[in-house]
């Protein structure tokens, strides 16, 4: 009998490489492998599986012994759970003005968390105590929505990366005032990579109370976490998991996948290697006039800014996104699977279209 085949077929070309997104990558090798692994006979629904089970006990190994990892389908998921848990009916969050939360999700944190969030406009993307502390204050007015958490992003929407000095500063300060910390960790792999420090170093070991740990973007095909480190921080998690729609029935696939990240080092090694590459792109471009690097590179990320028309011409070659058009700022991103050759033929083209 001959063997069956699939239908599907590639639809794209495999050798395409942009530096829009590290979303734009496919899943590792690896990922893939340990899916399979996890696909055969069955297995108990909505997370009382063994893969989700023995995922708790990989989170231990990087957050301490009181991490509870609530696997989710994506970022905004994560974060309009976690926040949720951790705010009253009437209750904020302090954030970066830039912070993804405020500026990417859609409005989903207030829209569908029922939270206010208030912001803190930052020169790079990181808050500290005295930015804290121009949206803490009214706590027992009622005409004024309550500050209960503070939301950093760990690395920022603008590449940098906060020292664990610098979050243990701004979890103590929280604390004092009667707050709680939540990281939005959709790159906490990239930031670790950078300090060269294990990711507990910013997180429990600091004082934060509750992150988002993100997996798509360091070789996961989708899911997230909320990672709960205090459970005193959070109420009712599953159920705001449920009612959020962010309960998977085949939860298997979604902690299998951040097993295969973090059982060994593999989200260290994807994440050095994109951290590598970004670094190896702001080198090639960093002597080509009329181009600036707007931030220091500490992750994946490289903001430049050039001539518009450039930007627009390189656009037709490898995509890419500008950050703020009229000023002619771009954002360009390294994945996992982002190579030497891409960023030399990405450079090449750059000067090509500075030159034309």
């Amino acid at each position: 009998m001959r063997a069956r085949t699939t239908a599907a077929r590639a639809h794209h070309d495999p050798g395409t490489r942009g530096f829009a997104s590290d979303n734009y990558a496919g899943a590792h090798p690896e990922v893939l492998a340990a899916l399979a692994v996890a696909n055969g006979g069955h297995q108990i629904a909505y997370g009382e599986d063994e893969y989700t089970d023995h995922l708790q006990r990989v989170m231990h190994g990087h957050f301490g012994p009181t991490a509870k990892a609530f696997p989710v389908f994506n970022g905004t998921g994560a974060n309009v759970v976690a926040l949720q848990a951790m705010t009253d009916r009437w209750g904020a969050v302090i954030c970066a003005e830039s912070a993804h939360i405020n500026v990417d999700e859609g409005g989903a944190p207030e829209r569908v968390g029922g939270l206010k969030l208030l912001t803190v406009p930052t020169p790079d993307g990181k808050l500290t105590p005295e930015l804290v502390d121009r949206q803490a204050w009214g706590f027992d007015d009622e005409h004024r929505a309550m500050p209960q958490v503070v939301s950093i992003t760990q690395n920022t929407e603008l590449g940098t990366v906060y020292t664990p000095d610098e979050i243990r500063a701004l979890c103590e300060h929280a604390h004092e005032r009667g707050m709680k910390v939540h990281l939005d960790g959709a790159r906490i792999s990239n930031a670790a990579a950078f300090l060269d420090v294990p990711m507990r170093t910013f997180t429990n070991t600091v004082g934060v109370d509750v992150l988002s740990y993100g997996g798509t973007k360091n070789g996961a095909i989708f899911g997230e976490a909320v990672v709960v480190i205090d459970p005193d921080a959070v109420r009712e998690m599953k159920r705001l998991r449920k009612l959020s729609m962010q309960l998977s029935s085949k939860m298997r696939f979604v902690s299998v996948q951040l097993e295969a990240l973090l059982a060994g080092d593999l989200w260290l090694r994807n994440a050095r290697h994109s951290n590598a590459m970004a670094q190896r792109l702001a080198d090639g471009v960093r002597g080509v006039d009329g181009v600036e690097i707007l931030h220091p590179v500490q992750a994946n990320a490289v903001f430049a800014r050039l001539p518009h028309d450039v930007g627009v011409r390189l656009q037709q070659r490898f995509r890419f996104y500008f950050w703020d058009e009229a000023a002619g700022d771009v954002r360009w991103m390294c994945a996992f699977d982002t190579t030497e050759d891409d960023v030399d033929a990405f450079v090449q083209a750059l000067k090509e279209e500075m030159a034309g």
